[in-house]
C-alpha cells in the first residue's frame, strides 16, 4: 500500500488510486516500517490499518495520515476508489515551506486516528488531490512545484477540518513526547544554524540535556520509536539544510559549511557528498542546470 516508487533529486514523492494496484483481493501486508509521510483518502474502501499497536477500521469518507517511523500492516478487502500520497521530509522542505512544520505541527505527530469527513468535505479534498494526480503525471516543465503548491493547499484543508488547536506535546505518552520534542529542538537548532543565530552543531548529549534526560535513554526512546539513531536524524537534517543554503548562489561552499558549524569545507564536503553521493558543488551545478 505505501511503497514510494518515484524518487527525484534528493527527494520522494508519489501518487496513486490503490484501486489500479490491487486487482486481486484481499491483500494483506507484512508489518513494515516506512521513512516518508503518508495520506490515505478512503472514498470507498474497507478493510483494517494497524499503526504500531493500534487497529483502525479503513472505511468510506475517511483520511489516514501517518508519519515516518510507525510500524504499519494493512489488510484490504474492498477497494473501489482509495488515494494513497508519500512524501519525504526534503520533499517539504523545497516544495512545501523550509519551516514547515511550524506551520503544520500535526506533521510531528506519531499516531493519529482516522477521521471521518463529512460528504461536501471529502468532495474538496478529493478535487484537490485529483488535480494533485493530474499534474504529477503531466509533461509540464513546472509540475514538481504546482504539486507542492497543491500539497499546500491540502495540508491547509486538513488543518482546517482537523488540527486547528492540534499541539503535539500535549498528545501521546511520555516517549512520544520526547521524540516530538526532540523532532522540534532539532528543527529550532538547525534553523538557528542556517540564519547564523549559533556557529556549533549541537550534539546527542546537548539535546538530552534540553529535555533532562540521560543522553543514552535518549538515544534508545529515538531509537525504538523512529527506527533511526539521533546521530541519523542529525545527519539527514544538516543535508537537508545544507541543499536549501546551496541554492543561494550568493553563498560560497565554504559560507554554507561555516554556517553549517563546520570548522573547515572539506570535511562539509565529505560528510554531504557520503549522504548524497555529489560534492556541494555538483549539487549546486545540478539544481541550476535544472
Amino acid at each position: 500500500m505505501e511503497q514510494p516508487d518515484d524518487q527525484n533529486s534528493g527527494f520522494t514523492f508519489t501518487i496513486h488510486y490503490l484501486q489500479d494496484t490491487f486487482k486481486k483481493l484481499p491483500v494483506k501486508s507484512v508489518p513494515f516500517r516506512p521513512n516518508y509521510f503518508s495520506f490515505l483518502f478512503v472514498k470507498d474502501a474497507f478493510g483494517n490499518y494497524t499503526i504500531d499497536d493500534k487497529l483502525f477500521e479503513v472505511a468510506p469518507l475517511t483520511v489516514y495520515f501517518t508519519n515516518p517511523g510507525n510500524y504499519r500492516m494493512f489488510e484490504t478487502y474492498k477497494v473501489v476508489d482509495m488515494c494513497l500520497i508519500t512524501f519525504d521530509e526534503p520533499f517539504l522542505k523545497e516544495y512545501v515551506h523550509a519551516d514547515v512544520y511550524t506551520h503544520f505541527a500535526f506533521l510531528l505527530t506519531e499516531t493519529v486516528a482516522p477521521r471521518t469527513l463529512s460528504t461536501e468535505q471529502f468532495t474538496m479534498i478529493e478535487k484537490i488531490y485529483r488535480l494533485i494526480h493530474e499534474h504529477h503525471f503531466s509533461r509540464s516543465p513546472y509540475k514538481t512545484q504546482i504539486v507542492g503548491s497543491l500539497i499546500v493547499t491540502l495540508l491547509l484543508k486538513i488543518k482546517e477540518y482537523f488540527f486547528q488547536d492540534y499541539n503535539p506535546i500535549n498528545e501521546g505518552n511520555r516517549s512520544s513526547q520526547i521524540v516530538k520534542t526532540f523532532k522540534q529542538n532539532l528543527e529550532s537548532h538547525f534553523r538557528e544554524l542556517a540564519e547564523g543565530k549559533v556557529k556549533l552543531q549541537l550534539r546527542v548529549q546537548d539535546f538530552a540535556d534540553m529535555q533532562s534526560l540521560h543522553s543514552n535513554y535518549l538515544s534508545r526512546v529515538i531509537a525504538s520509536k523512529t527506527g533511526k539513531s539521533i546521530s541519523n536524524w542529525i545527519a539527514e537534517r544538516l543535508v537537508i539544510e545544507a541543499k536549501v543554503l546551496l541554492q543561494d548562489q550568493h553563498l560560497s561552499v565554504k559560507e554554507v559549511s561555516g554556517r553549517l558549524g563546520f570548522s573547515e569545507a572539506p570535511h562539509f564536503s565529505n560528510h554531504f557528498k557520503k549522504h548524497t553521493g555529489l560534492s556541494p558543488v555538483q549539487y549546486r551545478k545540478e539544481y541550476f542546470d535544472k
